[in-house]
């Protein structure tokens, strides 16, 4: 007799989430159960486990697959994961113009992270004709949903004037509350507008949270540039970064 799973035995997304922090193959059995029983918060996350190979043997066809079925069924990350394994060639042959028509839908409806990916390939051409207004629109779109790496970015746009008027004081806030949601490039951007108001206590303490959380090529770009600050202290975090990229270099 095959077993039929009573819907109280299925785990709810939050739930399977905490259990994957805590024991990844343990969650990967129960991810997988929700899956099967119709769970899109549990198809996404099977999809995901499948891309990484966390608690599960890596599969990205089959991440891909998955994301398929929750996006058809309207999870909307899964949609945007649909669009990262396109853009990347994540499980399939990489297209950028197939990605961008997974990025727009969940941008469309409203998914932080669908914006910010739909708005990489506007600002950069990929996939779609550049649109650097309508990249900023979503940028903003995102960063007003809270949405930290979008608020660095929007930031940038504010600071230098591009596609937009000019806006120092709204730049700096950005920044700011990009940094405070642990984007390291926000925190970077940050540290930068303290060091040139003169707070350079501030400033390292931010450059060091970055330090902490950047990936590999950030600390690389990063590093070079700390070179040329004019406060000592802040020159010497040069090194810090260049040494950290080359053990996350090592690790790869």
């Amino acid at each position: 007799m095959s077993y039929r799973l009573r819907r109280e035995e299925v785990l709810d997304g939050n739930q399977l989430s905490a259990m994957l922090a805590e024991s990844p193959a343990r969650a990967a059995q129960a991810i997988l159960i929700a899956a099967k029983a119709g769970l899109l918060d549990g198809q996404a996350l099977l999809g995901q486990i499948l891309l990484e190979g966390q608690g599960i043997a890596k599969d990205q066809a089959l991440a891909l697959r998955w994301f398929e079925i929750a996006a058809n069924g309207g999870h909307l990350m899964a949609r945007n994961m649909l669009g990262r394994c396109h853009e990347h060639g994540w499980g399939c042959v990489a297209n950028a113009s197939v990605a961008a028509r997974h990025y727009r839908q969940a941008a469309e409806a409203g998914l932080d992270w669908g914006l910010y990916n739909y708005a990489n390939l506007l600002a950069t051409g990929r996939g779609v004709v550049e649109d650097q207004t309508q990249a900023l629109a979503c940028y903003r779109g995102a960063a007003e949903r809270g949405h930290a790496k979008s608020m660095n970015l929007l930031g940038r746009y504010l600071e230098e004037g591009r596609f937009c008027k000019a806006d120092p004081v709204a730049a700096v806030d950005w920044y700011q509350r990009s940094a405070e949601g642990g984007d390291f490039r926000g925190q970077f951007s940050y540290a930068a507008v303290l060091a040139d108001q003169g707070q350079i206590e501030a400033a390292l303490s931010w450059l060091r949270e970055a330090l902490a959380g950047g990936n590999l090529k950030f600390l690389r770009v990063a590093g070079t540039a700390l070179l040329s600050a004019s406060d000592p202290q802040i020159q010497a975090l040069a090194t810090d970064y260049q040494q950290r990229a080359a053990g996350l270099a090592q690790v790869l």
